[in-house]
């Protein structure tokens, strides 16, 4: 395979003209590059002026095989390739002078692209993220049901949003993002552009709340899901997750996912019992350059 397989350009929309379809055929696997792609070509429409990311599309007897994206800060995002696909991307990259900060695909296309990365470019390479995929099947809300009802947000709730949200950053090690809601940068950050449903009780005191992405290839993301640590164990995070799943698909996906912690045994179960079935697994790689002088 050659380099000239792999087409690169930093016209998002010429891009997603000629990728598109094939992202949107896989739209479960391809859950973070539709979203993420799609927030880069609202942020470029929005500032044609600011540095763009660069989009590249495998093609292989006419069609389109894999693609990649290098956002402005680093984030490299792969759909599935072969050994032998990233070893010829991984090439092409480092020829071209790119330096990603990080790599995030499915686990083996991951692992396999930060081992060659490092061969062509010296990089050291430290698994940063790691995850379970789920996809929606039959929508089965938890019995017994929590007493209380789903809400979806309004203006009213964007303080108590914005503090579960960096909450929950806490409870993951997500510094970045707390570091964007400490700035005051909200819309900044990768909770920014979210749809937000409450469980409430009876009484209309929220105590869970589930956030989605919008329909974007069919796909929609449940991210993140939260219930404060002193109101968990009571049913309220598989009610709102059924409540935002069904928001969803109300909406319109064809397509509902979420990401799961493989070290938290208890929301894997929950979200299966829910309907939610596995469907792969992620991993993330951070990158490091230079080695650090003697003394």
């Amino acid at each position: 395979m050659l380099p000239d397989d792999w087409h690169l350009t930093q016209d998002v929309d010429d891009f997603l003209a000629r990728a598109g379809d094939f992202l949107c055929s896989r739209a479960a696997l391809h859950t973070t590059p539709l979203t993420d792609i799609e927030k880069l070509r609202i942020r470029r429409a929005a500032d044609p002026d600011a540095e763009a990311a660069v989009f590249g599309r495998m093609e292989s007897e006419g069609e389109v095989r894999a693609i990649f994206y290098l956002t402005p800060l680093g984030r490299l995002g792969l759909t599935l390739l072969s050994v032998e696909q990233v070893e010829t991307l991984a090439a092409h990259l480092a020829s071209l002078g790119h330096s990603p900060a990080n790599v995030i695909a499915d686990h083996d296309t991951a692992g396999a692209f930060a081992e060659s990365w490092q061969q062509h470019t010296g990089a050291a390479s430290v698994p940063f993220w790691r995850t379970h995929l789920y996809r929606l099947g039959t929508l089965t809300p938890p019995q017994p049901r929590p007493e209380g009802q789903g809400r979806l947000t309004g203006g009213k709730d964007r303080e108590q949003i914005v503090r579960w949200c960096r909450e929950f950053c806490v409870d993951v090690g997500e510094q970045p993002s707390i570091d964007l809601i400490d700035a005051g940068s909200w819309e900044g950050s990768r909770f920014g552009d979210r749809h937000f449903t409450f469980w409430e009780t009876p009484e209309g005191t929220p105590v869970s709340m589930a956030a989605s992405t919008s329909v974007v290839g069919g796909m929609v993301r449940v991210d993140p899901v939260y219930t404060p640590a002193h109101l968990r164990g009571r049913g309220y995070a598989g009610a709102v997750t059924v409540e935002a799943s069904r928001a969803a698909l109300t909406a319109g996906a064809t397509d509902v996912v979420l990401f799961t912690d493989p070290d938290n045994p208890t929301s894997n179960a929950l979200y299966q019992r829910i309907g939610y079935v596995h469907v792969a697994d992620f991993a993330g790689y951070k990158f490091s350059y230079g080695a650090p002088e003697a003394g």
